[in-house]
């Protein structure tokens, strides 16, 4: 089998699912069936991710929507189960002070708040559902890897305090974060945020499928889309059978098949993340790391590592991965990893990993995720790495798109994806991105 690329494949059905941390401490359930005859819906959602299920939960348990998920492969296979489990109040790629640029203090503040309410939606959905998903201690460390990055953060968090208010973040010294958390080698300070944590991701999203389906939602998986005949009542050829609908949200992300619909087709680039995860440290390995936290970590480089302690003390540790897919398994990319860990932690140089996984994000031209809905068809795409947490609110703003119900004002809901040039060429330009930024993180 090929190493699957969304830019190539026609879709992802049949891949191997993700041979995670996730997927070895957490079985799946049965599979639900594929559809047996044709049926017609209110809303057919295509894709069965964080994004699917929280869209067809909201339009099901607010809008007694009767609603479907179509899942080419299982519940499981996708993003949602292959990610490193951080809910944080991510902003894409860009500052707030880059939103303010564009769009004025006002759309910024609004766009930080929205990012804020997507840790809070999903903190809500886990204790309301009483969702077992192994959530960690609060809080989100954020690692300056040189000086000017250091400067950079004070000037952040002092632009959101000054426009937001208190966003309860501490600006921490080498010392102090020495002192208090870990003793990383490479960092020069941080900035820590009380509003972030860790959780185990594959727990949450079958937590949200059990919302899903309780709310009168019906999961079809192993059920590929195979063409959709787009009008006034959507067509949709699923495995010989035809599912019609009224309304058509597509969720699949960086899992959207080739050629899905013109309003997403060359529009985002999927991105490789790779994460591998250690055997547990020992007492001695843990003193001399000085790890003293279970909260998550990244740093500040355009091409940025994150790491947490998970519960039973193994350190995951992950980045990007290779630019071509047929590139991803080379020892490089893992030698790569566990460098850069060593770099911040030198007693774990060579350390053993027991699992090692790759994985798709999507980014957009303009560094930021778009939900958009147009003449009954809608679709989320772009987190650029924010999913765990942003997919929740952008689930619910979906939701009130597909319904005709107001949603903030912001680019974020109202703003189509811009079109990428020379969509032909993306994997070149990131491949050159990738060695510029490599580049500008070792000098700004």
């Amino acid at each position: 089998m090929h190493a699957f690329d969304p830019l190539h494949a026609p879709h992802c059905q049949g891949q191997a699912f993700a041979p995670s941390y996730w997927a070895a401490t957490q079985p799946l359930p049965v599979a639900n069936s594929a559809p047996q005859t044709s049926e017609h819906f209110d809303v057919a959602i295509i894709g069965g991710g964080f994004s699917g299920l929280l869209s067809a939960y909201y339009l099901a348990h607010i809008y007694q929507q009767k609603v479907c998920v179509l899942e080419a492969n299982q519940v499981g296979f996708g993003a949602s189960a292959r990610n490193a489990g951080f809910a944080l109040p991510g902003s894409g790629r860009l500052g707030y002070a880059d939103y303010a640029k564009r769009w004025g203090i006002d759309v910024s503040r609004g766009i930080y708040e929205e990012f804020q309410g997507g840790v809070n939606r999903v903190r809500s959905l886990i204790e309301t559902n009483q969702i077992n998903c192994d959530a960690q201690a609060s809080g989100y460390l954020k690692i300056a890897h040189n000086a000017q990055a250091y400067n950079n953060l004070q000037s952040a968090a002092q632009f959101i305090s000054d426009n937001f208010g208190n966003d309860a973040s501490q600006l921490l010294s080498r010392d102090a974060l020495e002192t208090q958390f870990m003793l990383n080698h490479h960092a020069h300070g941080a900035m820590r945020y009380e509003n972030g944590f860790g959780l185990h991701p594959l727990k949450l999203l079958l937590g949200y499928r059990d919302m899903a389906i309780q709310a009168g939602v019906t999961l079809f998986e192993h059920s590929l889309v195979s063409e959709v005949k787009h009008g006034q009542r959507h067509q949709l050829n699923v495995n010989d059978q035809t599912i019609s609908a009224d309304k058509l949200l597509y969720t699949g992300n960086a899992y959207n098949n080739k050629h899905s619909h013109p309003l997403i087709d060359n529009r985002y680039l999927p991105i490789l993340s790779s994460i591998f995860v250690t055997r547990p440290l020992s007492n001695d390995e843990l003193a001399q790391t000085g790890l003293q936290t279970h909260q998550v970590v990244m740093d500040t480089r355009r091409l940025k590592y994150y790491y947490r302690l998970l519960p039973d003390n193994r350190l995951l540790f992950g980045g990007r991965g290779a630019v071509f897919a047929k590139d991803q398994h080379k020892a490089k990319y893992l030698n790569h990893l566990k460098s850069a860990l060593a770099e911040c932690f030198p007693c774990l140089k060579g350390i053993a990993h027991d699992y090692y996984w790759h994985g798709y994000i999507a980014a957009a031209l303009d560094d930021m995720p778009h939900i958009f809905f147009e003449e009954n068809v809608g679709y989320i795409l772009g987190y650029c790495g924010s999913g765990v947490s942003f997919s929740s609110q952008a689930g619910y703003r979906l939701a009130q798109l597909t319904m005709k119900d107001k949603v903030p004002d912001l680019p974020l809901y109202q703003r189509p994806l811009p079109k990428i040039p020379f969509p032909q060429l993306r994997r070149f330009g990131q491949l050159g991105y990738y060695h510029l930024a490599q580049i500008q993180d070792k000098f700004s």
